[in-house]
This record gives structure tokens, C-alpha cells and sequence, in this order.
């Protein structure tokens, strides 16, 4: 893994930067503001600062030399990219080192519990090290959080392939960190049309809360990015999610229609040409419902080929492993998606988002954790994520 700091100007003179050496394929660990250097600094801005990560294949663990240090400084979770207004209070990027602390002390502490208190293992002529009680506490805090086994045992692999003797305990931690944000990927949100109107399809399974995070994402795009947005729902098997919708339009100050069918979705198009997005609430269905999966898959690609459109598949994070794999193989049957996962603040663990993320191979985009609208909802934060998955606070 390669990890490098460039500065700019601006958030995006560095990352163009960084493009420009190490290509397309870096991930951002971290964005920063720091201060010029002379006499002149209190006359100028300050610059921007970010680091970014390239995973290498066959990547080797070198060691750390004294006058290196500066430049392999653990990094710290990106910034969120959803305004202060939508998400609330900012955390303040600090230091990995800082960012990680408690998750630091509980696995030192963890390591140093007496011998009675660990779990009771097979006596073995050599004591295992303390990367190999790191790498255990791990996989088995993964677990705890419903990590799948296969997926655990991955990551646990790719450490202990790149390990030397004597690794720190603060860089094998920090590798683990940085290997699992790369796992997740960056996180992909609605983007526009590059001409005219973009329609975006929300689709999953009844009760996951699609028409409530769509409001939540029209309240952001129409109030903090000024985008004309227009709302209308196929769901004409529930009148009370119609109505719903309905009233977040009113509020919103925006267009809302009922469809019935695939024709009148084209329709639509020609009402709204001149609006930046249209959302389309879609009815759920049972993914073991053969019928009802054809009459989605019509409503879904009614415009194929007449406009830009994204879907986008909802989930809710406290749905069993088992049917969220049923779940994301019958949608995979009718098109392509991205993620959004519902109620996080129903759910002390995360294992799923990792585990469905993998599985998929799709990006995943928002989350959600709550009624409000719109504060309870977020661009998913792969760093937040894997500080939880390893036992770190959120």
C-alpha cells in the first residue's frame, strides 16, 4: 500500500495531484487544512492538505526508519462530504493515533488480561506473539460485529501474509484499518445529468423506509444544492406511502405524481424536462414473488435509453445476512444498483454493510439512522464503519 500527502490551493488542486502521480485508483484517507510556512503565512491562506492511498499488489511491510516518520503518519477518516446543515456537527479530523485511541486501549487492554480471563486455548510449546493475539482479538471482534466468517478470514489472510517478526502493534493496527476502508471503497451519491434531467429509481423490500430516506435526499438536493427535484411514486399498492410522499411535496414546495403504469413514467418526462432530477418511489416486493419482480423490472427500465438514470436499492441494516443475500440476488436479476442502508440506529453492528458490500461488489452510497427529516441521514463514511467493525467507538 502506498500512502502519500500531497498539497494545493483547494481540496481538488491536490487530489489532482495526486491523480496526476498515482493515477485514478486512489482512495481518500484524509482531507486537511494546514498552515503556510514564513514569514509571509499570516498574509496567506492556508493550503489543503490530503492524503490518499494506492493498494499495490503484493505489497510487503517495510519498517519504519527514524527519519521517515514524517512521512508515514497514520491517517485519519475523510471528511464527510454532506453539508453541516444536513449531517449536523462535523468530527474534527485529528490523527489516526487519536482517532483510534479507544479502540488502542481496548485491545492493549484485552491483551494484558490475566490468563483466567482469556478464552482458554491449547497449551502449545511456543506462546503465541502479540501480532498473533492482535490478529485473533480482531477476527474475533469482527465476529462479535457480524462479520462474515469468510469475509474475517480474508482480511486476517491478507495481514499475515504481508507480516514480518516483530511488526509494531500501532502499524499492524493501522494496516488492518487502512486495508478495510479500501475493502469498503469510496462512496458513490447521486451525480447529474451531463445533459438535461437525471431520473433516479429507489427500489427493496416493503418497511426499509424508501420513502422517508427519499424525502430526506430531495430536502438536501433542493435546500443545500439549489437543484430543481420532482417526486412521484409507483407505489400504488400502499395509498399510505403515496400519501406520504404527497405531503413531503407539499412541504418541499415541489411537483409529486402517481403512476400507474410504465407509460405514464414517459409522460412524465416530457411535464418535467426542465427539472434537475426526478425521483421515483417504487412499490416493495417479496424477492420470491415472480410477478411482482417483471412488473418492477418494467417500471425500471420503462426509459431506458430516453434519459440519464441511477437506482439505487435500500436496505435496512438490521435485516438478517441470510435474506439480505436473497434480497440483492432477485434485484440483481432486474438491474444494476448502488446501496443505501436504513436504520443504523436500530443496530449495534455493522457486519452486514461490509459483508453485502463484498458480496455485491456495488458501491454504497447514504445511510440513515432515524425519522428526522432531513437531518438522520449521511454519504456513507467507510472510516466511521471500520472503526466500529474493529470495536472503536462511532
Amino acid at each position: 500500500m502506498i500512502i502519500k500527502k500531497f498539497q494545493g490551493k483547494t481540496e481538488n488542486d491536490a487530489i489532482e495531484a495526486a491523480k496526476k502521480e498515482m493515477g485514478n485508483n486512489i482512495v481518500t484517507m484524509n482531507v486537511r487544512s494546514v498552515k503556510r510556512k514564513g514569514i509571509l503565512r499570516f498574509f496567506l491562506k492556508d493550503l489543503v492538505e490530503v492524503t490518499v492511498a494506492l493498494e499495490e499488489e503484493n505489497e510487503k511491510y517495510k519498517p519504519i526508519k527514524k527519519e521517515e516518520k514524517k512521512e508515514t503518519i497514520p491517517v485519519v477518516p475523510v471528511r464527510r462530504a454532506v453539508p453541516e446543515e444536513v449531517k449536523g456537527e462535523r468530527r474534527d479530523n485529528t490523527l489516526l493515533e487519536e482517532k483510534l485511541d479507544n479502540l488502542h486501549s481496548l485491545l492493549e487492554q484485552q491483551l494484558q488480561k490475566p490468563e483466567e480471563e482469556k478464552v482458554e486455548e491449547e497449551e502449545e510449546e511456543k506462546p503465541p506473539s502479540e501480532f498473533e493475539k492482535l490478529m485473533k482479538l480482531l477476527y474475533n471482534t469482527m465476529l462479535d460485529n457480524e462479520v462474515d466468517e469468510k469475509y474475517a478470514n480474508q482480511i486476517i489472510d491478507e495481514m499475515e501474509k504481508s507480516a514480518k517478526p516483530n511488526m509494531p502493534f500501532d502499524y499492524a493496527l493501522t494496516n488492518v484499518y487502512q486495508k478495510m476502508v479500501l475493502k469498503f471503497g469510496k462512496p458513490e451519491g447521486i451525480s447529474p445529468a451531463e445533459n438535461g434531467t437525471k431520473v433516479i429509481f429507489f427500489i427493496g423490500p416493503t418497511g426499509v423506509g424508501k420513502t422517508t430516506t427519499i424525502a430526506k435526499l430531495a430536502s438536501f438536493y433542493i435546500v443545500d444544492e439549489k437543484k430543481k427535484v420532482a417526486l412521484i411514486t409507483s407505489d400504488t399498492y400502499r395509498i399510505a406511502a403515496a400519501e406520504q410522499l404527497r405531503t413531503y411535496a407539499g412541504i418541499l414546495e415541489v411537483p409529486f405524481r402517481v403512476v400507474y403504469s410504465p407509460e405514464e413514467i414517459q409522460q412524465s418526462l416530457g411535464v418535467f424536462s426542465g427539472y434537475d432530477y426526478i425521483f421515483i418511489d417504487t412499490s416493495g416486493h417479496s424477492y420470491q414473488n415472480e410477478e411482482q419482480k417483471q412488473s418492477m423490472s418494467r417500471i425500471v427500465h420503462s426509459i431506458d435509453g430516453e434519459v440519464e438514470t441511477e437506482v439505487y436499492l435500500v436496505l435496512s441494516a438490521t435485516t438478517k445476512y441470510k435474506d439480505l443475500l436473497k434480497i440483492v440476488d432477485a434485484y440483481s436479476e432486474i438491474t444494476e444498483f448502488k446501496l443505501i442502508f436504513t436504520k443504523l440506529d436500530e443496530t449495534s453492528s455493522l457486519g452486514n454493510l461490509l459483508n453485502i458490500k463484498l458480496y455485491t461488489g456495488t458501491a454504497l452510497s447514504y445511510i440513515t439512522c432515524g425519522q428526522n427529516v432531513p437531518d438522520d441521514f449521511n454519504v456513507f463514511s467507510p472510516q466511521d464503519a471500520v472503526r466500529q467493525l474493529l470495536g472503536g467507538k462511532n
